[in-house]
């Protein structure tokens, strides 16, 4: 089942008046935030895994 701009759009509104227009955009910053958030531990943690890879072959 896919949604087309029409349906999407209906979504759209129906969100804004449950929760208005402020609390929307604070929630869409929010997950924003959030998706930086997650994209920079993946980044991270592929800097991190080949370091502990050369520590586990010392220790062999």
């Amino acid at each position: 089942m896919q949604f087309g701009g029409p349906e999407l759009l209906i979504i759209l509104i129906i969100v804004v008046l449950l929760f208005g227009i402020g609390r929307v955009s604070r929630i869409g910053g929010e997950l924003g935030q959030a998706v930086a958030n997650f994209r920079k531990g993946l980044q991270a943690g592929a800097q991190q895994q080949p370091a502990e890879e050369k520590q586990t072959e010392k220790s062999e």
